[in-house]
């Protein structure tokens, strides 16, 4: 009885520090979705992401506090190859700050705004809609070398004709210090256009796989809409990430 509670307490002091622990290893973003990790305060962070048609979105993310981060990003489509450069309409804003930090008994809580949508522009919207007002929860276990849940709701300012609130959800699967999967679902019960261009509501499925060959740079390539909703057909993305401190 001894052994099998002294074997109990080091295996819950082991989940205990891998849940510390996994927070802040958890990225700030799944492929498109916000997770509730945020910026250390005094850090930075800038990505580029390239995607079809030549596109190219380029950010810059700064941790002001603790639980609060701001970010800006802006790009284009056909940066990349030949023509005119079809660019976004306005840059994206993005700002989050997380309500709760994640502990043991409970996840992390994020609450944030962000007017960055991803895909071409099109009709003064994204193909896929920016997630405006946004809450997300996330939490982390020791599985492998982390697996974080994540789940959330939002209201984008890219209504249309769609106004309903939206909800996504995701998993990332770290299987080392270098490599993690992911894997995102978004319901798009907020996009369910009658325009053949976009999506008919029926959601997106997106997937990733990101190699971080150092604490400071990873690569990450996406594979976007594989249900194929809509119009559109499965895309590959590949994005830079960049992190330091100031």
């Amino acid at each position: 009885m001894k052994r099998a509670v002294g074997l109990f307490l080091l295996i819950l002091v082991f989940v205990i520090n891998a849940n510390a622990q996994g927070f802040r290893q958890q990225s700030r973003q799944l492929v498109d979705f916000p997770t509730a990790g945020t910026l250390e305060r005094g850090s930075f962070a800038i990505d580029l992401r390239m995607y079809n048609n030549g596109g190219l979105i380029g950010g810059v993310g700064v941790g002001l506090s603790p639980r609060f981060m701001f970010g800006l990003s802006f790009g284009g489509e056909n940066i990349i190859g030949e023509g005119g450069v079809n660019w976004n309409q306005t840059p994206g804003i993005q700002a989050r700050f997380r309500v709760i930090d994640e502990s043991f008994g409970m996840p992390a809580v994020t609450i944030g705004f962000s007017s960055q949508g991803y895909g071409p522009y099109r009709d003064n919207r994204y193909v896929n809609k920016s997630r405006g007002f946004f809450g997300v929860v996330s939490k982390n276990y020791a599985f492998f070398y982390n697996l974080g849940l994540h789940g959330g709701v939002n209201y984008s300012l890219e209504t249309d004709d769609e106004k309903d609130i939206n909800f996504f959800l995701g998993a990332d699967l770290s299987l080392n210090r270098e490599v993690r999967i992911i894997l995102e679902y978004d319901l798009a019960i907020n996009d369910n256009s009658t325009d053949a261009q976009f999506g008919s509501g029926s959601g997106y499925l997106n997937a990733g796989a990101q190699w971080s060959f150092s604490d400071r740079l990873f690569l990450q390539l996406n594979l976007k809409n594989v249900l194929e909703n809509g119009p559109g057909q499965v895309s590959r993305e590949f994005k830079i990430g960049y992190f330091e401190y100031f």
